[in-house]
């Protein structure tokens, strides 16, 4: 049985537990869980992170803690008992435990590693608390470094702030909101700026000397040097080095490193130096032998120097190297360190050992205690503390020293009988009043352990040396009195004993016998002579004696003899407990000289503070006692000396010193009698100070009133104490009497000088002190009273002083942070004058800081939910007082202009923030009374108006993000809880005032626009919050949105007909509140939308205004990104079911379906526009998007705004056409007018011409870059006519310039065609604007179907890709899946025109091709009926689609949707018709580029001929007449008669060409392929024989083959490859019919090349299936493709580039891949642009390796197409036309050849047999491209001697020598050229003829059928040779030529020639 539980409430789980069981809880080990009920074991509850799931789990699983419940019962709240600090830990790790996985998937490794060790760290500090063993004082530390961690973490993350008392979080509903703001704003300063401390500590470590030779142990000498003073500021620290020169005791790191503490922040400065000198100890001179003197010496050995500025920046100086001088003469030793700073460059110099010295060097900020706890293992280790001389700033009391500083300054010493100076020593003893010597109290320095005795360093041969030596003497007190210093002075021999002779000694005395220490300065000590004998322990025998010259001097009495040798040193004591004032020692012994009483008191100023304050008590002491002995006497005089000790300790460097004083008073004062005497001379001061012209003694009098009050009460305590409490009355009417004075002279207005306002000031600002020394004495309200009245006399006039107006509010501040403010009794009586002062500095908008501090205060006191009485009144107070102006005053320091560069509002020294937390703080005291008194209180309407509308602003100006900083959110949170109860209260006030005919618009609006910015708050939106937080908030506040929601609903509903006046203006705020991710505020809001429709139907009779701001708002507030898919069917679902009943219905629903049609698409474009890279979905989805604005919403400005972000993402994708489409969209909808426009997006404000100019420049820039340029060029006219037409010639010229320019590109630059391809995307997960819709889309440069599909399936990294190219049924269409359908598609022009028009070239032919295409198509072959196994093509039948798209491709898109297909169905016999058309055009166009020399390579014609002839692979034409030519089915198809008419001459056409093809292939068919070529005529042979074909005289019965021009026509028809039903690609092999209607080279083809060639040379057999396959169909491109260069691109690309058979070396032409030759531009007669050699070269290069675009190729009958028309000649040039007209062949005229037989000029001859004679290398310029053949007569031999080709090769030789002319020009010519003998042949130049003229005379050699009834031509090669003997020689060129003019060929002359190629010799 379940049963709830009592104290089992609350645990955390030890054991995950998989919750297996029925009802079982899934639980982490970690879960903290709530538990509900028991039952045996088990326990019923909710894990804590998930409350909504309950379930059970065994106890044994859970560790249980304590906790207390709130609200027990169905909603009771667990919070357990333990630490805060460590509640707080365990959230945070666990908020901090999700985000430090992602930090890690964000790969910001650096924070994850940093916040990995943070979080150990925390946990290792949690674990000592919770083990509680910690001592108070640890375990706050412990606290401090938690808190400090866990902020860091936080600020890191960017999460809130935690506001903190002490270490533990505070609830903001516990503390009034003016503290929350203060401790917000103390964790954020102490966040943002650092505070600089004021003590700097320098850390020096010594490593070791580096140098050369060594050998000596050696003493190193740190000191902090000021080079601007000339002196030491620290102590020494004094370390020894071993003759390594490493520290010679490494064990003690004390004696390593030092500390130098208390560096103040002045002395961080440039010219305080770190100083290191350095003695040896050793022999005298450096280089002596080692057997020379046994003693050592202490001697110079260099000094080191280094600035301190240098440690500034921060950085530790580790290894830090020094180096090391030494000076030039010994005498200047003492001041190395200051040539060397000063840079005195000729009086030092490095040392000869090159020494350097190894430091390391860290400056360290804050005090020692922090150092300590910071760098604890600094002090663990042990570090020696260097001081700096004498006391630091700041002494603090109890602190003892009594050091005296002696520095051995120098000497002056006579010869004493020597030749030579003495090297000198000085010893220093310090020897006690008992004659011993005392003991180790001499320190060198720090470091180093004290010593007895002192040796100085020696300096040779020096009789006035100087050593400036330091040392410190910690002689303790008692021992002071009768001790002195002993010096002794000895001359150090250099001989071999090495002996040290005492010459004389001084001595000087510590203290003098009246108790005076020895003073500070210079002393100059007489150097007594004495022997080596002289016994000086005897001290008496010398102490008589005189010390001291200038004591000798002023001592008459002892007759001496004065001596020349002297001695100097200087002194310095810091002591805290001897003095070297007389004065003092006088004042403190004024019993023994009562006489002296007078003057002492008058000296007392003029004494030393520090001496003072070392002995206050005594000072004191002294003080009262003058005081008890004769107080009308002395009264004044102590009282003055008083407040000089009093204002003594206001100095900060005796500040510390204060609590001494008090302790003082409260333990050894003992005046009982003093205060009247303090009273009676205070008072008469106060008095005197209205008449007083010099007021600053009483301003000194009226700064100490604070201890003078101090003294007064105690003393007046002592005396109740003594004698019972008697004369009481009298010293109230005392103290009444002296504030009654007070009162009098703060009333005083100060006329004219302002010493009496300064007196006012002085007096104010010290007074509030007084006030609890006050109440030890008197009741706290007499107190408050008193101080009512006394702040009450202050004048209230503000135009006073307004430094007095400054410390008025001053005081008021320390008033109310008094002990007195604190009682409500007495801050009742107080709250007045307060509040009085307050507003009118607020009113003058004065002194705001200190106010807002004032106020805070004030809030601070009243903490929430008081509900007493007095708070109650008090409140009343202030809203009376206060609230207006509090809010004017915010409204007006907000308005204000920020600082430039402030990114917060807040700033600290700003303050807005606490004037906005003191009116929070009023506000949420406030309870309904006040609210209500507060709006009774106004009389007016007018007056309530202006409140309201106040009130409201204030509030949106709190709402806004910059009002706090943005980790603040605790605050925030606090703010809209009072805002939203403040507005509950007010929204009843704007109901009953402002409704009806008292309607106020703005006051409403100003209402709603609140509430909508309120609701809108980013630190409202739950749903960004961790679970965590935001249970903590719904649990504190429930969620604020959905109340202001509700209270927004029913304002609206209160409004009736004044609707009206909000609509459409509160459609966007209302439309912005409902896209919020909230159901309830949804629900709530949305219904207001119908609504809006409803009164704007009844005022307009529609909603044309809700609809169009709906769609404006919806734009632009999707675009930000909010709204989602549950919001449109929310929006869609409620407006639908409010409007059924509606009038107007059918209006509503076509509204709401717009709506949402346009959220739909905004929804996709967000989506789409999430992701990183521009892809065809952004593009497509914003095309969409666009469209619907124009098309059905008409909203030009989102149109044009949607056509410029389309434009943008074009360009980011470098899709540059469709940039340049995308912009003509705006140019469209802009005239040639001058209308001036306004400033829009990017463009400034201009007339439209401009704009449209602009747009125009910018659209053919991309036309440009996209390789559009025919487009461009229409805009280039276009923009023409509007210059010519403005006269505007300079810009006419550039644009005609530029239309040149394009034309110029079209025929040079070589352009690819893209591929297309044909897209389905199937199934609801598509985007709305794709989802079941089929697309065409232009494929990308060299981008193949294999890439195009995997490019696809990236974007859409969910699809599946389906592997058949059938039409998907309606599963897939409805499938919750994303399917792509995708194969290649094949273009269709539009226009045939310009591409079936002769001698247009290929590089303008092809854009026509791939632009402006609407239509598509692809084949899908398949069997019908049954397959005859024997034959298939009986039964092969080609499904043929059409697509027509919505748009032409390209455009704005690369791919637009599929608007209309049509499916026809192609017979077999058509079929066969189709293939065998192709394969003719293909041979042809093979045949024509070999001829022209267009291919650098025969392999793609040698297979294409292979794959035509060799009838064994599977049966080639043969079939087709065994399909089609049989009698069964001529007799069952009658209708096909004509067709099969036309397959019959396509098979006699096909052998026509093959038998030409056969021919030139002979020609230039390679040696090692002889054997292949051979094989290829016999098997012709076989083929001709099966069509029945024995002469073709007798064969052709229908029209024989007609290729215009003497060339074959050139189809282009193109299929895409096939993919088979089940998804596999289909590897074709090439055969005679297996060729599909393809012949393109494009990149998608080189793939497939090679293996298929390959199979092709060696004919591998394949079936009929896969031959089949290969019929026009849907495919992969990469199998569409043929093996045939493109006759098309020929004009572009090199033939490399266009592909050559990738053949085994054997099959390749040996000089084939020699050179590359780019035929960049077809040159004609027009246009004769000869290139130099060195520009061929460079095109050479550009064009190698590019692999052109071949164009998709049409059907013959669709696509007849003529590109490079060619002669069919086996020399012809490139362009040779004879035009066909009416049956005749009609050739141009022959111009005439010069004489000149090696004219390198262009030429048509005939071929020589005989071999070239000369060098290739003799040439005027090497050749780029060889002719493909070099022609030996071997070679013409073996071809003449075929005797099937004889007749056709010589026919065709004879034929084209007389009747054809070359047109060829530039590149074309030197491929074609072959080597001539010379005479043998010349060249002519007929090409460049500027006007062509036709021959009506036939052509020779033209063949009629004399069967026929009407002539037809043959081609030329094919034509039948009259005899069978081999034919003659071609003539000689000159006959040639006169046998042309004997034709009657009409001669013109030719145009001015260009400049003739150079060419190589062996071609001309």
């Amino acid at each position: 049985m379940w049963i709830p539980t009592e104290h089992e409430k609350y645990g955390v789980v030890i054991a995950s537990f998989r919750g297996t069981v029925p009802y079982g809880l899934s639980l982490e080990i970690g879960d903290t869980v709530q538990i509900l009920e028991k039952s045996d074991g088990w326990y019923r509850g909710f894990a804590l992170k998930n409350p909504n799931i309950k379930g059970i789990f065994p106890s044994s699983y859970v560790h249980l803690k304590n906790a207390c419940v709130k609200n027990k019962g169905q909603f009771e709240m667990v919070i357990p008992t333990e630490d805060s600090v460590i509640t707080e830990m365990t959230s945070t790790l666990r908020d901090w435990g999700t985000m430090w996985k992602q930090l890690y998937v964000r790969n910001e490794g650096d924070l994850f590693h940093r916040l990995w060790y943070i979080m150990n760290e925390i946990l290792d500090l949690r674990r000592q608390v919770l083990v509680g063993h910690l001592t108070h004082d640890r375990m706050k530390d412990v606290k401090r470094h938690i808190t400090a961690r866990l902020d860091w973490g936080n600020e890191q993350l960017g999460l809130d702030l935690v506001p903190r008392k002490e270490y533990t979080m505070v609830d903001p509903e516990d503390i009034s909101i003016t503290e929350l703001y203060r401790l917000m704003e103390h964790r954020h300063r102490k966040k943002d700026t650092p505070v600089q401390a004021s003590n700097h500590h320098l850390f020096v470590q010594m490593k070791s000397l580096m140098c050369s030779n060594l050998g000596e142990e050696l003493e190193v000498i740190f000191s902090l040097f000021d080079s601007k003073e000339n002196r030491p500021i620290s102590e020494r620290f004094f370390l020894r080095l071993n003759r390594n020169g490493l520290p010679k005791a490494p064990d003690k790191p004390e004696r390593q490193c030092s500390l130098f503490v208390d560096l103040g922040s002045s002395e961080l400065r440039r010219d305080i130096y770190i100083t290191v000198h350095i003695i040896r100890i050793g022999r005298m001179g450096a280089g002596e032998k080692k057997n020379a003197c046994s003693v050592q010496y202490r001697r110079p050995f260099g000094c080191a120097v280094l600035s301190i500025a240098d440690l500034l920046t921060g950085e530790t100086k580790d290894d830090l190297i020094l180096k090391v001088y030494m000076c030039n003469t010994e005498s200047e030793w003492y001041q190395i360190h200051e040539n060397i700073i000063k840079k005195l460059n000729a009086r030092y110099n490095l040392t000869g050992s090159n020494a350097g010295l190894a430091v390391s060097l860290q400056l360290l900020h804050g005090d020692i205690e922090q150092i300590r706890r910071e760098y604890s293992s600094v002090f663990s280790h042990g570090v020696s503390i260097t001081r700096k001389l004498g006391f630091s700033n700041i002494i603090m009391p109890g602190e003892m020293r009594n050091d005296l500083y002696i520095t051995i300054e120098r000497g002056e010493f006579e010869k004493g009988g020597k030749s030579v100076a003495r090297n000198v020593e000085v010893t220093m003893f310090v020897v006690e009043s008992s004659s011993q010597t005392l003991k180790d109290f001499i320190s060198f320095g720090s470091g180093e352990p004290p010593a007895s005795e002192y040796h100085s360093f020696v300096l040779y041969h020096n009789n006035s040396p100087r050593w400036s030596e330091l040392l410190k003497l910690p002689i303790p007190v008692d021992k002071f009195r009768g001790a002195h210093i002993r010096f002794e002075f000895r001359h150090c021999s250099t001989k071999e004993k090495g002996e040290k002779k005492l010459f004389g000694f001084s001595f000087v005395p510590l203290m003098q016998e009246d108790g005076r220490t020895l003073p500070d300065g210079t002393h100059e000590l007489i150097v007594h002579k004495c022997e080596e004998n002289t016994n000086l322990q005897d001290t008496t025998r010398y102490l008589k004696l005189p010390f001291s010259k200038g004591i000798l001097l002023g001592n008459n009495n002892q007759a001496m003899k004065p001596t020349k040798e002297s001695f100097w040193i200087t002194s310095f004591l810091c002591s805290t407990k001897l003095t070297q004032n007389g004065d003092m020692l006088d004042l403190l012994k004024w019993r023994t000289h009562p006489d002296k009483i007078t003057g002492c008191l008058s000296k007392l100023k003029e004494i030393d503070g520090s001496e003072i304050v070392k002995f206050l008590q005594d000072t004191l002491d002294t003080l009262f006692g003058i005081l008890d002995e004769n107080s009308q006497k002395y009264g004044s005089k102590v009282f003055d000396s008083l407040v000089h000790i009093i204002n003594l300790l206001q100095d900060s460097k005796f500040h510390h010193f204060k609590p001494v004083m008090d302790t003082y008073i409260e333990s050894h004062f003992a005046g009982a009698l003093a205060y009247r005497d303090l009273i009676k001379v205070l008072k008469w001061y106060v008095d005197r100070i209205t008449e007083a012209e010099r007021q600053e003694h009483i301003q000194e009098v009226l700064k100490a009133q604070e201890y003078i009050f101090k003294y007064i009460v105690q003393s007046r305590r002592l005396f109740s104490l003594a004698t019972g409490g008697q004369n009481e009355e009298e010293f109230r009417c005392c103290i009444q009497e002296l504030l009654m004075s007070v009162r009098f002279f703060l009333s005083q207005e100060s006329k004219g000088s302002g010493a009496l306002s300064q007196s006012q000031a002085v007096f104010l600002s010290s007074f509030p002190a007084v006030y609890s020394e006050l109440l030890k004495l008197f009741d706290v309200r007499e107190v408050a009273n008193l101080v009512q009245d006394t702040l009450g006399s202050l004048p209230t006039i503000m135009h006073v002083d307004d430094a007095l107006q400054a410390v008025k509010l001053q005081c008021i501040g320390k008033t109310v942070e008094s002990q007195l403010y604190t009682n409500p009794d007495s801050r009742y009586i107080l709250l007045p004058v307060v509040l009085h002062h307050l507003h009118m500095h607020l009113q003058e908008q004065k002194d705001l800081i200190m106010c807002a501090r004032i106020l805070s205060n004030v809030f601070c006191l009243i903490k929430k939910n008081s509900s007493e009485k007095s708070v109650l009144e008090e409140i009343d107070v202030i809203v009376a007082s206060l609230l207006d102006i509090l809010l004017r005053t915010i409204l007006e320091i907000t308005s204000r202009p920020q600082p430039s560069g402030s990114t917060m509002r807040l700033q600290f020294q700003d303050v807005t923030g606490e004037f906005v937390a003191c009116l929070l703080s009023l506000l949420r005291q406030m309870t309904d009374r006040h609210y209500q008194q507060l709006l009774d209180s106004f009389n007016t309407k007018e007056e309530l108006r202006d409140f309201l509308l106040q009130i409201f602003t204030v509030f949106r100006i709190l709402i806004r993000p910059e009002m706090f900083p943005k980790d603040w959110t605790v605050m925030r949170l606090v703010a809209n809880n009072v805002i939203i109860t403040t507005v509950l209260y007010l929204s009843d006030a704007l109901r009953k005032n402002f409704l009806n005919e008292n309607f106020d618009y703005k006051i409403w609006d100003s209402y709603f626009y609140l509430a909508v910015i309120f609701i809108n708050q980013l630190c409202l939106q739950l749903e960004m919050f961790t679970p965590s937080k935001k249970k903590k908030v719904l649990e504190k506040y429930g969620d604020m949105r959905v109340t202001m929601g509700c209270e927004i609903f029913s304002m609206w509903q209160n409004l009736g007909e004044h609707k009206l006046h909000f609509i459409p203006a509160l459609i966007g705020p209302f439309l912005e509140v409902t896209l919020i991710p909230q159901p309830d505020l949804r629900n709530v809001m949305i219904p207001i939308f119908h609504d809006m429709m409803h009164w704007e139907q009844r005022r307009s009779g529609n909603f044309k205004q809700v609809e169009a701001k709906l769609i404006d708002k919806l734009d632009s507030l999707m675009s930000e990104g909010k709204g989602d898919e549950t919001y449109r069917e929310l929006f869609n679902s409620i407006l639908l079911k409010k409007i059924e009943r509606e009038t107007w219905r059918e209006s509503g629903v076509s509204l709401i379906a717009t709506v949402t049609r346009l959220m739909e698409r905004l929804l996709d474009y967000r989506d789409c526009m999430k992701m990183g890279e521009v892809d065809g979905k952004k593009i497509g989805c914003t095309v969409s998007l666009l469209n619907f604005y124009k098309t059905e919403l008409n909203k030009e400005e989102m149109y044009i705004r949607y056509i410029h972000k389309l434009y943008d993402l074009h360009l980011k994708a470098q899709n540059f056409t469709e940039a340049a489409y995308t912009l003509l969209l705006y140019d469209e909808l802009l005239e040639w007018s001058d209308r001036p426009l306004r400033e829009f997006l990017t463009y400034p404000m201009q007339t439209e011409w401009q704009r449209k100019e602009h747009l125009h420049l910018a659209i053919i820039q991309n036309f440009d870059r996209g390789k559009c340029w025919e487009n461009g060029i229409i805009l280039c006219r276009k923009i023409a006519e509007q210059y010519e037409s403005y006269y505007d010639y300079r810009n006419l010229s550039k644009m005609r310039m530029m239309e040149a320019s394009l034309y110029d590109k079209i025929m040079d630059q070589q352009r690819l065609e893209p591929e297309f391809f044909r897209v389905g995307f199937y199934g609801k997960k598509f985007p709305f604007f794709l989802r079941n819709k089929e697309f065409v889309c232009r494929g990308h440069d060299y981008e193949r179907l294999e890439a195009f599909q995997q490019r696809m399936l990236n974007e859409f990294p969910h699809a599946i890709a389906m592997q058949h190219a059938n039409q998907p049924d309606e599963t897939i269409f409805q499938a919750e899946a994303q399917y792509l359908q995708i194969y290649a598609v094949t273009p269709i022009p539009e226009s045939q025109e310009v591409l079936q028009r002769e001698g247009v070239p290929d590089n303008i032919k092809s854009f026509y091709k791939v632009n402006h295409i609407w239509k598509f198509r692809y084949d899908r072959p398949f069997h019908k009926g049954t397959k005859d196994k024997e034959n298939e093509f009986k039964s092969l039948w080609v499904e043929r689609t059409s697509l027509y798209l919505v748009q032409s491709l390209p455009g704005i898109s690369r791919w637009f949707e599929v608007e209309k297909r049509e499916v026809v169905e192609m017979s077999p016999l058509e079929n066969a018709i189709e293939v065998l058309e192709n394969k003719n055009q293909q041979l042809k166009t093979l045949i024509s580029q070999c001829q022209t020399r267009q291919m650098q390579n025969i392999n793609p014609l040698t297979m294409c001929l292979n794959g035509v002839i060799d009838a064994a692979v599977n049966g080639g034409v043969s079939r087709y007449q065994e399909a089609f030519f049989v009698k069964e089915y001529i007799l069952s198809h009658p209708e096909d008669g004509e067709k099969i008419a036309r397959l019959r001459e396509l098979m006699l056409e096909q052998a026509q060409i093959l038998e030409f093809g056969l021919a030139v292939h002979e020609k230039f068919v390679p040696q090692d392929m002889r054997p292949l070529h051979k094989k290829l005529v016999d098997q012709f042979f076989v083929m001709k024989s099966s069509l029945g074909i024995q002469e073709f005289s007798a064969c052709i019965q229908a029209s024989p083959v007609h290729f215009p021009n003497g060339s074959p026509r050139v189809c282009r028809n193109s299929a895409p490859a096939s993919m088979s039903p089940d998804g596999t690609r289909v590897i074709p092999r090439r055969s005679p019919l297996s060729y599909p209607a393809v012949n393109r080279y494009s990149s998608s083809s080189l793939s497939s090349q090679a293996s298929a060639e390959v199979s092709n040379i060696t004919g591998q057999s394949e079936s009929s299936d896969e031959v089949f396959n290969m019929q026009p169909s849907p495919s992969t491109s990469s199998l569409s493709s043929t093996h045939s260069a493109s006759p098309n691109v020929t004009s572009s690309a090199p033939s490399s580039a266009r592909a050559s058979p990738l053949l085994s070396d054997k099959h390749k032409h040996s000089r084939e891949n020699a050179c590359l030759s780019p035929r960049e531009r077809p040159y004609s007669a027009v246009y004769p642009t000869p290139v130099e050699p060195s520009q061929r070269l460079l095109f050479n290069h550009i064009g190698d390796g590019v692999l052109p675009r071949s164009d998709p190729n049409l059907s013959a009958p669709e696509k007849a197409v003529n590109p490079t028309p060619s002669s069919w000649s086996l020399d012809s040039g490139k362009e040779a036309k004879n035009m066909s007209d009416g049956g005749k062949l009609i050739s141009p005229p022959v111009p005439p050849r010069p004489t000149q037989t090696a004219s390198p000029a262009r030429h048509t001859a005939s071929v020589s047999p005989s071999p070239a004679g000369r060098s290739p290398l003799k040439g005027s310029v090497q050749s780029f491209t060889p002719s493909p053949v070099e022609y030996h007569s071997p070679g013409l031999i073996s071809i003449s001697n075929s005797p099937v080709l004889s007749g056709s090769y010589s026919s065709g030789i004879s034929s084209l020598s007389r009747c054809s002319t070359s047109e060829t020009s530039g590149f074309e010519n030197q491929v074609n050229e072959q080597s001539v003998a010379p005479g043998s042949g010349s060249g002519h130049s007929g090409a460049e003829e500027p006007v062509r003229r036709e021959s009506k005379t036939p052509p020779p050699y033209s063949v009629y059928e004399r069967t026929l009834r009407r002539p037809v031509p043959l081609p030329h090669s094919l034509a039948i040779p009259i005899t069978a003997e081999p034919p003659a020689l071609p003539p000689k060129p000159l006959a040639a030529r006169s046998g042309h003019l004997e034709n009657g060929t009409r001669r013109t002359d030719p145009g001015p020639r260009p400049r003739p190629l150079p060419r190589k010799v062996s071609q001309l």
